[in-house]
């Protein structure tokens, strides 16, 4: 009689993320309650919601930088700040591309940091890393301008040259904090463009907050809306309308009998 095999766990069976009963408690304000969330390899999310609904709060605890109160959340099978995790995460801030223009780093040596560890502090020249770099730089479209100061760079720019700096560690999860903020229009459809890419060609999985509504639907494969919880969460678009969204969020509308300060200023007119 044979025995069994037992099956190694393949690490691509776990979900890039998952939070479970996540409970999170700053300033003795409930900011996250009993939150249950999945995330699967490639997904592209949007997370939207109102100042103050616990965006940035989520994003934290992801991150283990915050602690929470109760339940889990694991990354790729393990929990946040574990070592076999260095290097995987990429983390775009809100302040990250808000860099002085007195800075004297050229984009090269900004997205050159994102590959450091201190393991290889002192060895950062070897062909793999540099390999990493020049690959990241590409991803982005900033090789025209790898030896210009970040200073010198557009605000669009400057954000496609952080995004490469988590790319160049091989992050394979991505989670950015308002990354259209401060940039034009071209420049916020050039880096949504780049980060659809990075989950259809190069399998990155995306958690983004923004507080663009209408670029997110756009671009994000799923939404998630949270206020006090999740308020929605499905296929960007499918996402609620305006009198959708307010009725998720519990407003009433003010004008029942359905007119409006309009309506009586026209008649005057």
């Amino acid at each position: 009689m044979r025995c069994a095999i037992m099956q190694p766990v393949i690490e691509n069976e776990f979900p890039v993320l998952t939070v479970t009963d996540l409970t999170v408690i700053r300033s003795g304000k409930v900011i996250i309650e009993n939150m249950d969330l999945v995330i699967k390899k490639g997904e592209f999310v949007g997370l939207v919601g109102p100042n103050g609904s616990g965006k940035s709060t989520l994003l934290l605890a992801i991150l283990g930088i915050l602690k929470f109160q109760n339940g889990m959340v694991k990354i790729h099978g393990m929990p946040p700040m574990s070592r076999k995790l260095n290097g995987r995460i990429g983390w775009v801030s809100q302040a990250a591309a808000n860099l002085s223009k007195d800075i004297k780093i050229t984009v090269r040596e900004l997205v050159r940091l994102g590959g450091l560890t201190a393991k290889n502090m002192f060895f950062m020249k070897n062909d793999n890393q540099r390999q990493r770099v020049d690959r990241a730089i590409e991803i982005v479209g900033l090789k025209n301008v790898e030896n210009l100061d970040i200073g010198r760079l557009s605000g669009g720019q400057r954000q496609r040259a952080v995004i490469a700096r988590a790319l160049a560690s091989d992050s394979d999860f991505i989670l950015l904090d308002e990354p259209l903020v401060g940039i034009d229009r071209d420049s916020r459809n050039s880096l949504l463009k780049l980060l659809d890419k990075l989950c259809h060609d190069e399998g990155k999985t995306i958690l983004m907050v923004s507080h663009d509504l209408t670029a997110i639907r756009q671009t994000a494969h799923r939404m998630i809306f949270l206020e006090e919880g999740i308020r929605y969460d499905g296929d960007a678009e499918n996402f609620p309308d305006l009198g959708e969204l307010a009725s998720l969020r519990g407003i009433e509308p003010v004008h029942m009998d359905g007119h409006s300060h309009n309506h009586d200023h026209s008649e005057e007119e």
